[in-house]
């Protein structure tokens, strides 16, 4: 509190337009992210029905009902909690939160929700089953394909090269192999 001492003119300091010490956004900033999202995933409402073959080059929510197949070959599905689908899904990334009676084919990833019920096959490289999904079928699990798998064989036979020269350097009657350990480097002038 302010007190005036005797013989002195000054008054307390005042700011007219004081502001707030946080001030509170307009808008959140998540609206933008939610405009991006919803533009980049196709969405089919619980009130729609398709019968016949559905195929896309995007992503897709779904959360109506299919009965045929459904082919998103580098995209990925999600089956809404009120999904309906009666068809083979072929997707890079199939989450499942409803229900679906055919084949799955994930190539990266099949998710169940606990809330999932599959009737099928399941095939993929990595598979999620929450705890209270209800599954019927079989799991096939491939081996991933590409540059991991290509990088693990090319480590394997570095590895079992190395072990086999090394041992043909020391007497073995190899055919002619040196490692690195036994190679004599002589410096360029």
């Amino acid at each position: 509190m302010w007190k005036s001492t005797p013989g002195s003119d000054t008054k307390p300091m005042t700011t007219p337009n004081a502001t707030p010490a946080m001030p509170t956004p307009a808008r959140p900033a998540l609206e933008p992210a939610r405009k991006e999202f919803q533009s980049e995933m196709a969405h089919i409402g619980k009130s729609v029905i398709i019968r016949g073959e559905l195929s896309g080059s995007e992503d897709l929510y779904l959360d109506g009902e299919v009965e045929g197949n459904i082919s998103l070959m580098e995209h990925n599905l999600i089956v809404g909690p009120n999904g309906r689908v009666r068809a083979n899904i072929i997707a890079k990334d199939v989450v499942v939160h409803g229900k679906v009676d055919g084949n799955v084919q994930g190539h990266d990833r099949v998710e169940l929700k606990k809330s999932a019920v599959l009737s099928g096959d399941i095939s993929t490289q990595r598979i999620v089953i929450e705890d209270g999904a209800f599954f019927k079928g079989a799991i096939d699990i491939r081996k991933e394909s590409g540059k991991s798998e290509s990088k693990r064989e090319m480590a394997a036979a570095a590895s079992a090269g190395a072990g086999y020269s090394s041992s043909s350097s020391s007497g073995g009657g190899g055919i002619g192999q040196r490692s690195l350990a036994d190679a004599k480097f002589e410096p360029k002038i």
